[in-house]
């Protein structure tokens, strides 16, 4: 597996400035909450602590709520055309692991805004339940992209009517958005020194290996 703290291939300077000031009004946004509340933060006071206009805002996220939610809303579509681009001799495990590596390169510099978004969320009930649907969203789409790989184009129809991914892809995205969380958590909760990238190494690690029961604790 690569080191999640190496990037594959960069982005170019116009992709880089976009990341950069989405994650400007990100931080922004987080910090702002963090210290006042979700419900009493304007649109304006996260533009303008971002250094840019109201204007520039919506070009990145929807609405005032995304802010708070959606640290990057081309993630998932980078991680899903890595997992369907990923080499045939990957895995579908290996694939997505590979792909959301590579997405969260960055994750060790900004441990402490990570750790405020938590925060955050857990104080509003509306911001926790709509981090909650774009999750969801995010999840099912990852699910597709899976099964375009394994060749499934063509998805099961549910109760409703409505087109969703079969069992297998459905199960590997969920596990994989767990499993991602699960690091996150568990690596902000070690403190500033601890290594993402070897919390993440473990963590798929133990998917690989089926979750085999770890051995006692030496006495």
């Amino acid at each position: 597996m690569q080191d999640v703290t190496n990037e594959g291939a960069a982005p170019g300077l116009r992709e880089r400035k976009k990341r950069a000031t989405r994650a400007a009004l990100a931080e922004a946004a987080v910090r702002l909450a963090a210290e006042h509340g979700a419900e009493n933060v304007t649109v304006e006071a996260i533009s303008e602590a971002a250094g840019v206009s109201p204007r520039t805002f919506f070009n990145y996220f929807d609405s005032h709520d995304d802010a708070f939610v959606m640290m990057d809303r081309d993630a998932g579509e980078r991680v899903r055309h890595a997992v369907r681009a990923a080499p045939a001799a990957l895995s579908p495990l290996e694939a997505v692991r590979e792909a959301l590596a590579t997405e969260l390169v960055d994750v060790a510099e900004r441990q402490e805004i990570w750790r405020l978004r938590a925060t955050v969320l857990q104080r509003s009930p509306r911001l926790l339940v709509r981090g909650l649907g774009a999750h969801m969203a995010e999840e099912i789409e990852l699910a597709e992209a899976i099964a375009v790989r394994l060749g499934s184009r063509a998805p099961n129809e549910n109760s409703t009517g409505a087109s969703a991914p079969e069992l297998y892809p459905r199960l590997l995205a969920a596990v994989a958005g767990t499993a991602v969380r699960v690091a996150v958590e568990h690596w902000c909760a070690q403190g500033p020194d601890a290594d993402f990238s070897e919390v993440f190494r473990r963590v798929f690690t133990l998917l690989t290996d089926g979750l085999a029961e770890p051995p006692p604790p030496a006495l």
